[in-house]
């Protein structure tokens, strides 16, 4: 048997990471927290169905600097993944795929899920406290 030089397939170590790779990945890790978060609005919901004094330890958890924490990371990753989703629809229709509207489209999203995320805190802690 002889070993032939062939070449390998490209990864990691030879490609620059591209916003457009960043926020696919991106997209899907938002996906699984949106997962999570379907669990924290189930469990919030639950304990109210549990009394008073379940619903009070939700809130309290929920309401504690770490809850709120993952709160928000819940609430970007809802506004990330629907502004990412639809820019994945207008490329669908063949519109947004040059190279500068790509990396164009890639900062707004980002930019739409962190004003979003902001503007839904700011909303919800100036109503609610």
């Amino acid at each position: 048997m002889t070993m032939r030089n062939r070449p390998v397939s490209p990864h990691l170590q030879v490609y620059r990471p591209q916003i457009t790779s960043i926020l696919s990945i991106t997209h899907r890790i938002t996906g699984v927290a949106l997962c999570g978060g379907a669990v924290l609005l189930t469990y919030w919901l639950m304990s109210a169905t549990y009394g008073a004094e379940s619903y009070a330890n939700a809130q309290a958890i929920l309401g504690s600097w770490f809850g709120r924490l993952v709160l928000f990371g819940v609430v970007f990753s809802l506004w990330f993944h629907l502004a990412n989703g639809i820019r994945h629809l207008v490329w669908d229709t063949g519109r947004g795929l040059e190279m500068e509207q790509l990396r164009l489209s890639g900062l707004a999203v980002v930019a739409v899920s962190v004003v979003l995320t902001l503007v839904t805190f700011f909303a919800a802690y100036s109503v609610g406290g």
